[in-house]
């Protein structure tokens, strides 16, 4: 012993085993041997002595923790866990064994022995803080969310400066589906403790589930400001910043995150989806040389040469790369990548196969996006049933409006609204507001279209004061400029246009049926319960049906002042559409608004799924597309036959 004090373990461990061969008891000796070889990180040596040992004093506690723990340092947890069985746990006064096997059987995700150790210490020691917290965390394991929180709530009054459990109970909070609770526990924690940048790390995760986007993205950036070298928070940031249209933000992150990461996979994937939405071509190329640079994988590269390809126009490279993207690197983008590539090389057939399967892999979603689609589809034909001169002619009047109405500008998706936004951007008197949620916004606050017939004068004001107040949110509006409110699907929100603002005047961007589901097909569109009837064509024909009926139906019931714009005249010649429309808007001819390429340079990132074709000249290849997929597209025509014919259209 005294020489393993000194620290001599090799003379300690001679002297031992010398002394095996003489000795009537070899218990103490071999116990002894097997705490020195694991001091000399001898650890095999140690389990074998200490097996001696045990065989030799079964009941013997000491002996069992130390083979516990040899094991532990191993990796060998099932082996320790067979150790400190429950038996020896029960038989153990100090409970080393029974928090032993308790850690042992969570490690293994055997959550319902843990339960049963830690509750044993627990009826021993009511105190004992991290035996709760591991009690209540094996209980959320086994579905016991109730039981579960009672420990965890129990375990942060008796210390509620241990940072841990208190983020445990948030999370199962949050998993029991009591929101709030979880969210007031982690703005407590993250008050509590300002160094930490877990709890609001864990606040942008709830926050998020409740899809409320803006105060999770605040929560991720007081987490990065509290921890900026966590690249895994620096990346989530960049991605959250994409979402929100942040642009200079979601590259700054990106770059932070490839500066310390250089072979952060995720952030070139990132950077390249960002310039190419950024109509930033010529940074894809030097992307691509950059992750070659550092290593990275050939498939993550094989995607951002794709990108590169299909920007220049080089069709055929941009397919074979595509042939390398391995299926987990950005799915549903490579899979739509591949069908709109396929299109531009006129192999018809394929293209088509790679639309309906993006749109299956899209499907495939979590939010289920099938289902918040038909519940779209649902509520905008419900509305048009209660339309009903009845209905208006229980309007309370209209007060009137001293300012400037706002004009909108609005056509199924795909009909060219992004191509005439962009015109009319360039215009020196206008503004334009691109797919803002302004007047979504005021329609949730005032109660959705069944409040338009109540609302008094006082309601109303107030309502165009709160859409005002939202348009500046994103965008300065000068006096004088007129504001141009571009959203496509406003299409069916002419009731609250109407009521709000009763001369307003709209301008309809219109195409052939065909051509716009076709082409709202091809459209990587984000997700939200518009965008996602376009994962399938049937879903797609009866949106358009639902959509224009609603529009029909508010045409025959409020006298709008409408302006349509076709868009296979717009393409042919700009000018003769574009000249027409200023006289009736009261704008100043000026030719530079035709010039919608510098415009679109100009304007930076564009938020819909045609940021990649309004920086092009004007093309007509889009056209009369429909042509080449007919057989593909003949199971909608039926639903769509009527509206093909009075758009003054052919099949």
């Amino acid at each position: 012993m005294r020489l393993a004090q000194a620290g001599d373990l090799l003379g300690a461990q001679a002297l031992a085993e010398a002394a095996l061969a003489g000795s009537s008891d070899a218990a103490p000796l071999r116990a002894f041997l097997g705490m020195v070889c694991a001091r000399r990180g001898a650890l095999e040596t140690a389990a074998v002595h200490l097996a001696e040992a045990a065989q030799l004093r079964p009941d013997d506690v000491t002996i069992a923790c130390n083979r516990i723990a040899i094991e532990i340092d191993r990796g060998n947890h099932a082996d320790a866990l067979d150790i400190a069985t429950m038996a020896r746990a029960t038989a153990d006064p100090s409970l080393r064994i029974a928090r032993y096997r308790g850690f042992l059987a969570q490690s293994l995700s055997r959550f319902e022995e843990a339960v049963e150790a830690y509750a044993f210490v627990i009826a021993r020691v009511p105190n004992d803080v991290d035996s709760l917290n591991n009690l209540g965390n094996a209980r959320a394991a086994i579905g016991d969310l109730d039981g579960a929180i009672a420990v965890l709530e129990r375990a942060v009054a008796t210390d509620p400066a241990a940072a841990p459990t208190r983020i445990n109970l948030a999370l199962t909070y949050r998993a029991a589906g009591r929101g709030d609770d979880a969210e007031t526990t982690l703005r407590d924690a993250a008050r509590d403790f300002p160094q930490d940048a877990r709890p609001l790390h864990e606040l942008y995760i709830v926050l998020k589930e409740q899809a409320r986007h803006e105060p999770a993205l605040e929560a991720l950036e007081a987490a990065a400001i509290r921890d900026p070298a966590d690249m895994a928070i620096q990346l989530k940031l960049a991605i959250e910043y994409g979402i929100m249209m942040e642009t200079e933000k979601a590259e700054q992150a990106y770059l932070r995150v490839l500066e310390h990461r250089p072979n952060e996979q995720l952030a070139y994937l990132g950077l390249a989806i960002h310039y190419e939405h950024h109509n930033r071509g010529e940074d894809l190329a030097p992307l691509a040389a950059r992750a070659e640079a550092n290593g990275i994988d050939a498939g993550t590269r094989a995607f951002l040469a794709a990108l590169d390809h299909r920007r220049a126009d080089r069709f055929q490279e941009a397919l074979g790369c595509l042939e390398l993207v391995p299926a987990d690197i950005e799915p549903e983008r490579t899979a739509h990548l591949r069908a709109t590539v396929l299109d531009r090389l006129g192999r018809t057939d394929e293209a088509f196969y790679w639309i309906e399967e993006t749109g299956r892999r899209h499907a495939a979603h979590e939010s289920a996006p099938l289902l918040r689609a038909e519940a779209l589809r649902t509520q905008v034909r419900s509305e048009i049933g209660r339309m009903t001169p009845a209905w208006v002619n229980g309007w309370t009047r209209d007060p009137v409006f001293a300012g400037q109405d706002p004009v909108f500008l609005l056509g199924f998706p795909r009909s060219g609204t992004t191509l005439l936004d962009t015109i009319l951007m360039g215009h020196p008197e206008t503004v334009v507001l691109e797919e803002k949620p302004a007047l979504n916004v005021v329609e949730d606050a005032i109660g959705g279209m069944d409040a338009l017939a109540a609302m008094d004068e006082a309601a109303i004001d107030a309502a165009r004061a709160h859409y005002f107040s939202e348009v500046a949110r994103y965008t300065a509006l000068p006096s004088g400029r007129m504001l141009v409110d571009k959203s496509p699907l406003y299409l069916y929100k002419v009731p609250l246009i109407r009521r709000l603002f009763p001369k307003a005047r709209i301008i309809l961007a219109l195409r052939h049926p065909c051509d716009v589901l076709l082409s709202c097909l091809m459209s990587n569109f984000r997700l939200n319960r518009a965008m996602s009837n376009f994962l399938r064509l049937e879903d797609a024909a009866d949106f358009y049906d639902a959509s224009f009926a609603h529009w029909e139906r508010a045409q025959l019931l409020f006298d709008v002042p409408v302006r349509t714009i076709v868009y296979e005249r717009l393409v042919q010649d700009v000018e003769a559409e574009v000249r027409p429309l200023f006289d009736w808007l009261d704008l100043s001819w000026t030719a530079a608004a035709l010039d919608h390429q510098r415009t679109a340079r100009e304007r930076g990132l564009i938020t819909t799924a045609s940021y990649s074709q309004v920086t092009e000249p004007i093309y007509q290849r889009a056209a009369g597309r429909w042509h080449r997929y007919r057989d593909h597209l003949a199971p909608i025509f039926p639903k769509i036959a009527p509206w093909v014919t009075k758009f003054g259209y052919k099949l």
